[in-house]
């Protein structure tokens, strides 16, 4: 993983998209009839999970050791952020049965040696969540968001990383966010204008 070439200007820039995730979902925390606590809790999970590999990935940059452990928390965080978001817009099944499969994924991982499980995971949840998120209100950008989010996944796979492909798939992340962060803001308005009322 070390092998990997990393500009400083562009480990950086993975914190954007980042922040971005974390300030949409902490958007929703506003929407009606979910659990304002546990959405942030999810936000937590997913900054917990972003911030470690772009950690990993400045740690690189200035040519520091390889703390892989950052680098492998992202998908098992972010299997558990979207996990908990998908519970709270959808309030099914328990969250137990949540827990479960996110402790099955994770024990498959470990077998494996790998982490797709824990992302195949990760990718459901953040689809229910997107579909979930899509009925409530604006459609068109959750759904953009979600399409978003599935262009990265054969950019990452591609064998060839090179700088300027990483460049592209880190702005691909970005705007990706970007539409997640103004999708919750225009669902959560009426929320905030029932708040301020």
């Amino acid at each position: 993983m070390s092998g990997y070439d990393y500009p400083l200007a562009l480990a950086a820039e993975d914190f954007v998209p980042v922040a971005l995730t974390v300030t949409g979902v902490a958007l929703l925390a506003a929407l009606p009839g979910v659990d304002p606590r546990r959405v942030r809790i999810a936000a937590g999970l997913l900054a917990t999970g972003g911030f470690a590999k772009a950690g990993w990935k400045v740690v690189v940059a200035l040519d520091g050791p390889d703390l892989c452990f950052l680098y492998h928390a992202l998908f098992p965080f972010l299997a558990a952020g979207f996990l908990l978001l998908a519970h709270e817009l959808l309030r099914r099944p328990p969250l137990g049965v949540h827990a479960g499969l996110l402790a099955v994924a994770g024990a498959a991982s470990l077998a494996v040696g790998d982490s797709w499980p824990v992302m195949i995971l990760a990718i459901a949840a953040v689809s229910v969540a997107a579909v979930a998120l899509a009925r409530r209100g604006q459609p068109l950008l959750f759904l953009l968001w979600l399409a978003g989010q599935y262009v990265l996944g054969p950019l990452a796979a591609r064998p060839d990383q090179s700088v300027a492909l990483q460049w592209v798939e880190q702005g691909c992340n970005t705007l990706t966010q970007a539409v997640l962060v103004l999708a919750a803001w225009r669902l959560t308005g009426s929320a905030r204008q029932e708040v301020s009322a």
